[in-house]
């Protein structure tokens, strides 16, 4: 993890707890069959990954306890064009590797996706 990551990792852990609560109660009033999310100012590296994985284990723990089945998620990166989504798109495959190691294989089909552009200004996903 890059040093100039790592205070963006520490809010992002920090606001773990918010996250998962607001997951929680959306995912168990819902009971979504797909589950989109967007990242708004996505970082091009590891920290994405962080977050992706982070609201999966969410809804697994969730779907688990209730004996749900898996959604689909569809994960829409947002940042300025300038932003380095081949990075983004080139780390897909080792992210989904090693994240499988850690939680096994049941969990639903992942899409991903960038969306370019200022979320300050309307956009569409």
């Amino acid at each position: 993890l890059a040093k100039n990551s790592f205070v963006q990792q520490k809010v992002i852990l920090m606001t773990k707890p918010i996250i998962e609560e607001a997951i929680t109660d959306l995912y168990c009033n819902l009971i979504p069959q797909n589950l989109c999310i967007a990242d708004l100012g996505c970082s091009s590296g590891a920290n994405t990954f962080i977050v992706v994985s982070e609201l999966i284990k969410i809804v697994e723990k969730e779907r688990k306890k209730h004996g749900f089945q898996s959604p689909e998620f569809h994960f829409n990166f947002n940042d300025l064009p300038g932003n380095d989504f081949n990075t983004i798109f080139q780390s897909l495959d080792v992210f989904q590797q090693d994240f499988r190691k850690q939680i096994g294989e049941k969990f639903g089909p992942c899409f991903f996706s960038g969306v370019p552009g200022s979320f300050y200004t309307s956009f569409s996903l």
